[in-house]
């Protein structure tokens, strides 16, 4: 697979709004592990490899456990792997970011709103769809994970 627009270089300006919310997100109460994790599991759903290799990275420099890692898609399964929180963090981000077949059902916002405050709530779900989005451009535009590119060289 060969990349195919460098997004970033032919308009950069497309994408500035995607980073002052990534830069909110960042700045918001929500821990950046936790961030991290919805952002990897939403990648995930989308089948975005760039992004994945990104988070994934970024979990492990941050001193999540490379088990809990590889658990991430999986983590209904991986019993008490995740806290509370993140589980609820985890559901939400599949609901949201499946929208077209859960329609997030009242079911899913009832258990988010248990373990998150309106305001979490809403950046969370702001970095669903953010996340969503940078998928859609990764994806689209065939981005290289680095990942990949590193056991190439190596191969």
């Amino acid at each position: 697979m060969s990349k195919r627009i460098n997004y970033m270089k032919v308009a950069p300006d497309s994408v500035k709004g995607l980073l002052a919310v990534h830069g909110y997100i960042g700045q918001s109460e929500l821990k950046q592990n936790l961030v991290n994790l919805v952002y990897l599991r939403v990648s995930q759903i989308n089948h975005c490899a760039y992004c994945i290799d990104m988070h994934s990275q970024d979990l492990v420099k941050h001193g999540v456990p490379f088990e809990k890692l590889i658990l991430t898609s999986a983590w209904r399964e991986a019993g008490d792997v995740f806290t509370a929180r993140e589980q609820a963090a985890l559901a939400w981000a599949e609901s949201v970011a499946n929208v077209a077949e859960t329609g997030v059902p009242d079911e899913d916002y009832a258990a988010a709103t248990a373990a998150f405050s309106e305001k979490e709530l809403v950046d969370l779900s702001v970095a669903i769809a953010l996340m969503s989005a940078f998928n859609r451009l990764g994806v689209a535009f065939r981005n290289t994970p680095t990942a990949a590119t590193k056991l190439a060289q190596a191969a």
